[in-house]
């Protein structure tokens, strides 16, 4: 199967334009190591037209009313499904998933702004019963300005999108940096908004240096609001930094997502859905399935047919028939897993299956996992952030709560339980911004996501999404 794989502009204005000075920079296969394309690279001067063009999108924007942005919305909805498997392609050759994944993700993308759409038409305020009866008490929802958005390469459409939907609907503009590796299908993303007539400068979409443009676009007083998905040390700084010019701020950031396989746990069940979950994106996922705490009954069937699983995964170029493990995004997570697989070994884990770099061409690494995991590993303290699945047993329930809890991170968890007292038990003391029992992970555009503790905080989805860019506004007039 073969795609044509073009380069990457700059949107300001509606216009796809070069950087100035024409800077680019190269965009790397993952399954190749070979650079398949450019991508423009842009300068203090982009940034200063993208903003002047986010402001007066915004002025336009602010004021056309929500069902006419929602039918913009729905239009670029109905063109990115449309384009789907063009727009697929691209991913799977910018970022390695398989193609059958990446079009799960360009169609998800199509269903999150519908959502969206639709709610922005519900953004009510209310009206307040006053203590003066001669006077009218109004509470108003108002859109909170020009957002800038700051997006990984592990999911470049959906990451993008539960942001972008969120912002549109309430009446924001929106500007991304979206990630160099895996430009193309965020732009084809765009790209359908402006296709739909979307009003110029509500969308923007820039590339290059991601400090200089971060720091200039938060400081910068044309953006209101920032929402950054990304790793947990970068996101205290933005964080801070936004802090500093008291910026609206939504944080998606890093998990290290525990599996609780509890004693009636159906481990078949389990197996089945957190090895699909552990090893979706090569476990290049924020919320993927990382700690596998396995009740001691179980823990030898449960590690016997999850390196089954694993070991019945197809690894190779996403675009190749069959493919459903495709390579890592880029080689520095090769150099990520080496460091992993080492020190689990020299801490004493055992290697079941996998553990090693596959080919010499491309970022291909064997889906792993690892047995008698010691607590002090880096695996079962750092998210490893891809195909690594870490297993130690537990022999009571609070014990597993107590490890599940013991880091810093919040973002998702898991569990596998028959009972509904365990479910109880567990839902009330994970500390977790999301929860899936019986199930692998199953994020819908109504439900919440995000994350507690140093794994964020804010929502990309449901109506809390929303309020993320509002002002809200009380209002009193008194009858003269």
């Amino acid at each position: 199967m073969t795609a044509t794989y073009t380069d990457t502009r700059l949107l300001i204005d509606n216009e796809w334009v070069d950087a100035t000075g024409g800077k680019t920079l190269d965009v790397v296969n993952p399954a190749t190591g070979k650079a398949i394309g450019k991508v423009a690279h842009a300068s203090i001067a982009d940034l200063d037209r993208a903003l002047a063009a986010a402001q007066r999108g915004f002025e336009t924007w602010r004021n056309t009313p929500a069902n006419e942005r929602a039918a913009v919305m729905r239009r670029a909805a109905g063109l990115i499904r449309e384009r789907s498997l063009e727009i697929a392609k691209l991913l799977t050759q910018e970022q390695g998933k398989p193609l059958g994944e990446a079009k799960v993700e360009t169609m998800a993308a199509a269903d999150i702004i519908e959502w969206f759409a639709d709610e922005g038409r519900r953004v009510y305020g209310r009206i307040v019963p006053s203590r003066n009866l001669a006077a009218q008490q109004l509470v108003l929802k108002e859109p909170l300005g020009p957002v800038a958005a700051f997006t990984p390469w592990n999911f470049p459409i959906n990451q993008i999108v539960r942001k972008l939907g969120a912002a549109l609907a309430t009446g924001c503009s929106f500007l991304v940096k979206a990630p160099e590796e895996t430009p193309a299908s965020p732009a084809a993303l765009l790209r359908a908004f402006v296709d739909a007539g979307i009003p110029p400068g509500v969308v923007g979409l820039v590339f290059g240096n991601p400090a200089e443009i971060s720091n200039y676009l938060i400081a910068h007083p044309i953006i209101r609001k920032v929402t950054f998905t990304g790793s947990t040390p970068v996101g205290k700084q933005l964080a801070a930094l936004a802090g500093q010019h008291m910026k609206r701020v939504t944080m998606e950031l890093g998990g290290h997502a525990p599996v609780i396989v509890a004693e009636d746990a159906d481990v078949a069940l389990a197996v089945k859905a957190a090895g699909a979950a552990k090893f979706r994106n090569a476990g290049q996922v924020c919320i993927s399935p990382t700690r596998f705490l396995v009740h001691n009954s179980l823990r030898n069937e449960f590690a016997s047919l999850l390196v089954k699983h694993a070991e019945g995964l197809k690894l190779g170029d996403g675009l190749a028939e069959g493919t459903n493990l495709g390579p890592l995004a880029n080689a520095r997570r090769l150099t990520a897993m080496a460091y992993v697989l080492e020190d689990a070994r020299k801490k004493g884990a055992t290697v079941a299956t996998g553990g090693e770099r596959v080919g010499d061409a491309g970022n291909f690494f064997a889906p792993t996992v690892l047995t008698d995991v010691p607590l002090d590993a880096d695996v079962f303290n750092n998210e490893p952030f891809g195909p690594i699945a870490a297993i130690r047993g537990f022999d009571t329930l609070e014990e597993a709560i107590a490890e599940a809890n013991r880091l810093p991170f919040g973002l998702a968890g898991y569990a596998f339980t028959k009972s509904i007292k365990n479910a109880h038990l567990l839902s009330q003391k994970l500390e977790l911004g999301m929860l899936w029992i019986n199930q692998p992970a199953t994020p819908s555009p109504e439900m919440p996501f995000g994350g507690v503790k140093d794994s964020g905080y804010g929502s990309e989805g449901g109506p809390e999404a929303l309020e993320a860019y509002l002002n809200t506004k009380a209002v009193s007039i008194l009858g003269v």
